[in-house]
C-alpha cells in the first residue's frame, strides 16, 4: 500500500495533536503544512519534521503531492478551505463541526459529489474502537431494551477567542455540545421526533451552557448538557431494564462498564492502546481513498448533514447567530 502524504490547514492546538499523531503513524507521511503566516507555518513544519511550509492554504492544495488534507481551524473557516481544496481535487477531512451551518453543509457535499472528491467530518468519536463497542453491546441486548440516555461534556473554555466569537461560530454546541449528539445518535439513531432545550448566552451572543432534551419516536428519550465554564465528567450513561453501559469519556472513550440489573459490573472494556485517538479517523480516510469511496462509513455524509441541522435549529431557539448565517 502506498505512503498517504497528509498535509494540514491551521497550526493551532488541535494541528499539532494531529502532526503528533501523524509521526507515530504507520503508512502516512508529515508532508506539509499551511498558515496565513509563513513564519508560523515554517516553525510548525521544523518542530513536527513536515517536509513542506506555506504562507498560504491554496499552496498547499496546489501542490501535486498531498493525498489528503487534513482541516484544523475554527468552523467559520471550514466551508471556504473544504470547498478550496474539493475544486482542486483534493480528499479532505474536515474537523468538527464540519462547517458553521447546514447550508455550508449541503453545498460542500454536493460539491464534493459532484467532483468525486472524498471528504468525511473529523469527529474522532465516530472512528474509534470502543464507539463500535457500546454499539455492539446494546445490539446484543446486554442491558435488555435501552429506554434513556444521559451524556455530558464540559470544559472551562470560556477564555478561547474560538470559543467566544460569533464570527468563528463559538459556543459550546460546534465545540462540545455536538460530541453528546453523537453519542446520543450512535446509540439511538436518528428518530428524533421532538426536542425540549434551553441554554444560558456569554455577553457576546454566542451559548454558554445548554441543557438538551432528545425525544425518540420509539418512545426513547436523551439528555445532554455542555458547558464552556466547567469541567464535567464527561461520562455517558444508556440505561436499560436489564442494566446499564457507562462510557467513560463520551469524546475519546477510555472504557465502557456494563452493569447488571443487581448494579453489579459484570463487563468492562478498555480502549486499545492509542496514540492520541486521532489515528482512526486517518485510518478510515486511507481505508476510503483506497477503496474509492466518497464518504467514510463511519460518518456518513447523511449523518453529518443531518447534525448539522439538528444544532442549526437549537441555535435558531436559542437566539444564536452567526454573521455567515
Amino acid at each position: 500500500m502506498k505512503t498517504y502524504k497528509i498535509g494540514i490547514i491551521g497550526c493551532g492546538h488541535i494541528a499539532r495533536k494531529m502532526a503528533f499523531t501523524l509521526g507515530r503513524m504507520e503508512g502516512v507521511r508529515c508532508y506539509a503544512v499551511a498558515s496565513r503566516n509563513l513564519e508560523k507555518a515554517q516553525a510548525f513544519a521544523a518542530e513536527w519534521q513536515f517536509e513542506k511550509s506555506y504562507g498560504s492554504y491554496e499552496a498547499l492544495a496546489d501542490d501535486p503531492e498531498v493525498d489528503l488534507v487534513y482541516i484544523a481551524t475554527p468552523h467559520s473557516f471550514h466551508y471556504e478551505q473544504a470547498r478550496m481544496c474539493i475544486e482542486r481535487g483534493k480528499a479532505v477531512l474536515c474537523e468538527k463541526a464540519f462547517t458553521a451551518n447546514a447550508r455550508q453543509t449541503e453545498e460542500l457535499l454536493a460539491l464534493a459529489h459532484e467532483k468525486s472528491v472524498f471528504i468525511t467530518e473529523a469527529i474522532w468519536t465516530r472512528y474509534l474502537p470502543l464507539s463500535a463497542k457500546v454499539k455492539e453491546l446494546l445490539d446484543a441486548g446486554t442491558i435488555g431494551v435501552p429506554r434513556t440516555l444521559s451524556a455530558n461534556l464540559s470544559y472551562p473554555i470560556s477564555g478561547k477567542e474560538r470559543i467566544i466569537r460569533p464570527e468563528l461560530a463559538g459556543g459550546a454546541l460546534l465545540d462540545i455540545g455536538i460530541y453528546t449528539l453523537n453519542f446520543a445518535a450512535m446509540a439511538f439513531g436518528a428518530d428524533v421526533e421532538r426536542t425540549v432545550s434551553a441554554c444560558t448566552k456569554t455577553d457576546t451572543g454566542v451559548d454558554a451552557q445548554e441543557s438538551i432534551t432528545l425525544f425518540y419516536a420509539d418512545g426513547r428519550m436523551a439528555a445532554l448538557q455542555s458547558s464552556i465554564y466547567v469541567q464535567s465528567d464527561r461520562e455517558g450513561i444508556i440505561s436499560g431494564d436489564k442494566g446499564h453501559i457507562i462510557v467513560e469519556n463520551i469524546n475519546n472513550p477510555s472504557s465502557v462498564r456494563v452493569v447488571g440489573s443487581d448494579y453489579q459490573t459484570v463487563a468492562v472494556y478498555q480502549a486499545p492502546p492509542q496514540i492520541t485517538g486521532f489515528e482512526y479517523q486517518v485510518k478510515a480516510c486511507i481505508e476510503a481513498l483506497e477503496k474509492g469511496w466518497l464518504e467514510s462509513p463511519y460518518m456518513p455524509h447523511a449523518e453529518t448533514l443531518r447534525i448539522m441541522r439538528q444544532m442549526d435549529a437549537l441555535r435558531k431557539e436559542w437566539g444564536v447567530v452567526y454573521p455567515c448565517d
